[in-house]
């Protein structure tokens, strides 16, 4: 028996690593990101600002001044904090950490986003997915039928959801608190918010079991890693136990605290990408062929299915033509010939869609 099949899990030995397709020379829309950057002076501001870090020295633990700015900029309640994490994905690893206990499970609607998954089996726990509906709405009958068998610890709900684009009805998440109660915390993902425009961090008060989950990398801030999240006081002293310290470096709280002092021109960018997403969906439903989901995030999901190719083909002939974007179709059995692009600026948009109509008419 070699070292590894010693030290190693064997569920992680069989695992892949995460996969990310190396998108240089490529026209890239596959990874939700906003293609706008700040204007040059305020990224000439910026790099002076960020000049001045000290970088000899650790973060200050509390990150006041950080939390400070997110709760004013980003809607959170009176008298709620904020626990920092570097992305969602940090965070979603934080809650697994804390919530597994001996037979604990997780829950969460499927196809989603794939870190629930994981993260509940790095940490030792079960995951359950619930499927969508054929349409990818919420199934809620089924949902509540394995809250009340499972009693799982940990519920996610990603308001929109990845990779469907699917915003659920905002009446069957309260059903779902209301079903779970003191028995696990409902997490509510909202890492899309800014192109919903619907949310539940108004609703905090309400709800102990609740916890919103954000992260400032769809609002155009991929680079720096950034993710946070809220809910009662009681729920984030014990997420804050398993925090890692200093975990959010100086270089990320300089630029956050920066670029939250400009928060407008975060919204107007969009803003402006929630106009090409109806823009973008309309061309794509125009193509022969080509099913468009609605989409409530800043990328649209479509079923491909012309001139007797499948999205695998489509897929494979976009990247011949140097365009990147993400093929779901083996995630779930309910996104088969199924890829999800994402909304970019007219330009890129045009590119894209010349690309594929190129390839859907070859």
């Amino acid at each position: 028996m070699s070292l590894i099949d010693h030290i190693i899990r064997p569920d992680i030995r069989a695992l892949a690593p995460y996969h990310v397709q190396d998108a240089a020379g490529f026209l890239k829309l596959d990874a939700m990101e906003n293609p706008y950057q700040l204007s040059p002076e305020l990224r000439a501001e910026l790099g002076r600002r960020l000049a001045e870090v000290a970088l000899n020295r650790y973060p200050v633990p509390t990150y006041a001044g950080l939390k400070a700015r997110l709760r004013e900029k980003m809607g959170v309640p009176d008298g709620f904090d904020v626990v920092l994490g570097n992305g969602s994905d940090e965070l979603i690893a934080m809650v697994s950490v804390a919530c597994a206990k001996p037979g604990a499970k997780v829950l969460a609607p499927v196809p989603g986003f794939v870190m629930y998954a994981l993260s509940a089996q790095f940490a030792g726990l079960e995951f359950i997915g619930v499927p969508l509906r054929a349409d990818l709405t919420l199934d809620l009958p089924a949902m509540l039928a394995a809250i009340a068998q499972q009693r799982p610890a940990i519920i996610y709900l990603a308001y929109p959801n990845n990779p469907t684009g699917t915003l659920f009805d905002a009446a069957d998440i309260v059903a779902i608190l209301q079903a779970v109660g003191d028995s696990g915390v409902v997490i509510v993902d909202e890492a899309y918010q800014p192109f919903a425009q619907a949310t539940f961090m108004p609703r905090l008060a309400e709800f102990d079991n609740l916890l919103v989950m954000r992260t400032v990398s769809k609002l155009g801030l991929a680079g720096i890693r950034l993710g946070y999240m809220s809910a009662s006081a009681a729920l984030l002293a014990e997420f804050e136990k398993v925090r890692p310290p200093y975990n959010i470096n100086v270089l990320t709280e300089a630029a956050a605290a920066f670029v939250l002092d400009h928060a407008d021109i975060l919204e107007q960018q969009a803003a402006a990408l929630r106009a090409e997403r109806l823009d973008l969906s309309a061309a794509l439903a125009r193509l022969p062929g080509v099913e468009v989901f609605p989409s409530a995030a800043n990328f649209l999901l479509i079923r491909v299915r012309a001139n007797g190719k499948t999205a695998n083909a489509v897929f494979a002939e976009l990247l011949a033509r140097k365009v990147l974007i993400k093929n779901v179709g083996k995630m779930h059995v309910l996104l088969e010939d199924c890829l999800r692009v994402t909304v970019s600026t007219p330009e890129e948009n045009a590119a894209f869609l010349s690309a594929l109509t190129a390839v859907l008419s070859s």
